[in-house]
């Protein structure tokens, strides 16, 4: 089977988002990029994630493409295909409903540095303008909005986060949502206090040497 490590992938982490409260039924969609070939594994549309078989992943190029699988494939692959045409970096994108997440998002707010954690997205969490899911329109303002955030926000949407792995995509969309709920716990007490410009820069700084690296 092509792409078969991708594929199961994004199987485990489909599930493992719906186990984890980043979405209900068939919401959200993952996506691989294997950049030797420039195949990209997305989720298929409509299948519930505890129900999805490997098989069913379906594989397209970068131009959209169909190349293998007999499934329709998730009706926001044109956003998961401006990332990796807009990011040589990017090789794994997950877009979640989150509730935090979104919560924020149809309030139409960014989520400042309220918590450090931020920092799996950078400086801030931006917020892309609202369009209809599945167009060409969401896709053009996903890319007009990414930068070189690792996660932004879809106005009335959702979140979605990028990374150069699976792991990675995923670790951001995880610790997105835990900022969005502190935002939001913040917001409904009080007035929460930003961390300065200048602390997130240390904090991206000591982001980079973070957890541990491979030895020899």
């Amino acid at each position: 089977m092509t792409l078969e490590k991708e594929r199961k992938a994004i199987v485990r982490f489909g599930l493992k988002m719906v186990e984890s409260g980043l979405t209900t039924g068939t919401g959200g969609n993952l996506s691989m990029l294997d950049r030797a070939s420039g195949q990209v594994a997305i989720s298929p549309s409509g299948i519930e994630y505890g129900a999805l078989q490997p098989e069913e992943v379906v594989l397209t190029d970068l131009d959209g493409n169909i190349i293998d699988g007999a499934c329709k494939p998730s009706s926001e692959l044109g956003f998961h295909l401006s990332l990796y045409n807009q990011r040589s970096d990017v090789r794994a994108v997950v877009h979640t409903h989150s509730p935090y997440a979104t919560t924020i998002a149809c309030l139409g707010w960014e989520i400042p540095a309220v918590h450090y954690l931020v920092g799996f997205a950078g400086k801030k969490v931006p917020i892309a303008p609202y369009a209809t899911f599945g167009t060409p329109e969401l896709a053009q303002k996903v890319a007009d909005t990414i930068g070189a955030y690792n996660a932004i926000l879809l106005a009335n949407h959702g979140m979605l986060a990028v990374g150069s792995t699976m792991d990675a995509a995923f670790a951001a969309a995880e610790e997105i949502e835990f900022v969005a709920r502190i935002y939001y716990q913040t917001k409904s007490i009080g007035t929460p206090v930003i961390l300065p410009e200048e602390e997130m820069a240390t904090v991206l700084e000591k982001f980079r040497t973070y957890g541990q690296k491979k030895m020899g």
